[in-house]
């Protein structure tokens, strides 16, 4: 996906020249290699700064929350969602934004690259159409970028910007032979106490940084849950119980509004696999009320609403 780095610096330079944009959010390299970093430029000049391949994961929805400017943004599928999610919860305008949509094939795991080069120092990566090579003091090694796709990436089925007022590049097929619930789907066979089992020693490791909620576009009350004193939530302490009522508590809050855009993965320190919990939602979501979020405008949220036909009698 090298090809849209010059036209998105292209784009970004014209939409400040002709003054339709105060600021323009994308990513640009990061300092590590597979760590590319969001970057809001304030100039045409700054353009350079702009680039885009296969490890841009970090959504740019945060940077969007009640900014009062008018702003350029790139999007792929995700981060499109996002942003119609966004301003149907009043988070920003659609007349503030210039949306420069990118279709996209899916970023890299860096996890498994790291596993793959059994944890070596990475110096240097070069991304090829279908392959990537990764470059150590001692090494040098090149790897199918179809094997090292993020997890949701590989369950994917809206790879091109659902919004947008320009796109950079042909629409690439979508995804729709797949079972993107299938892990889901295993789970939900299991008794009761498997199944919290399962969950209890996927957070074991879970060392309370709230990275997953920080790098979620969901998140932005004006304070989490996790910091009311009035009443308090849970506790600030390791407590197992506290910490899985974090997890399940934040999962019910993204609750017909997440895009499985996979921040929360991305930034995990410990490597816990938090998807578990909105995937399950994500699948109730779809089964129970046709539902996915961010794909339409003309859509209020799924909890917003009621409908006669709602699934659960009990409501009426």
């Amino acid at each position: 996906m090298l090809e849209y780095v010059e036209k998105i610096r292209k784009t970004a330079r014209k939409l400040f020249k002709d003054d339709k944009v105060d600021v323009f959010i994308g990513y640009k390299k990061g300092s590590v290699p597979m760590m590319n970093q969001p970057v809001l430029i304030n100039t045409a000049d700054q353009a350079d700064l702009l680039y885009w391949d296969r490890n841009c994961g970090l959504n740019l929805c945060n940077y969007l929350t009640r900014r009062t400017d008018r702003i350029g943004i790139i999007a792929n599928g995700c981060n499109s969602r996002n942003i119609v999610t966004h301003i149907t919860e009043n988070q920003i305008r659609r007349d503030q934004l210039y949306i420069v949509g990118i279709p996209c094939k899916g970023m890299i795991d860096h996890r498994a690259v790291q596993r793959a080069v059994k944890q070596q120092e990475i110096l240097a990566v070069e991304e090829h159409a279908e392959t990537f090579t990764v470059k150590g003091r001692d090494f040098e090694k090149t790897l199918n970028i179809k094997d090292y796709l993020r997890s949701n990436c590989l369950v994917c089925t809206h790879r091109n910007p659902v919004i947008f007022d320009e796109i950079i590049g042909q629409p690439v097929e979508e995804q729709r032979e797949i079972d993107a619930y299938k892990d889901v789907k295993e789970i939900e066979k299991m008794d009761p106490e498997n199944k919290w089992n399962l969950f209890t020693r996927m957070i074991d490791k879970c060392i309370r940084c709230y990275a997953c909620r920080d790098a979620c576009p969901l998140c932005y009350c004006p304070t989490c849950f996790v910091d009311e004193s009035r009443p308090q939530w849970i506790g600030k302490s390791s407590d197992p119980i506290d910490t899985m009522t974090f997890h399940v508590l934040r999962a019910y809050h993204c609750a017909g509004r997440c895009t499985d855009c996979g921040a929360c993965e991305r930034v995990c320190p410990m490597g816990i696999p938090v998807r578990q919990f909105t995937k399950k939602l994500n699948k109730d979501a779809q089964e129970f009320f046709s539902w996915e979020a961010g794909l339409s405008l003309d859509q209020r949220p799924l909890l917003d609403v009621f409908r006669p036909d709602d699934y659960n009698d009990f409501i009426r």
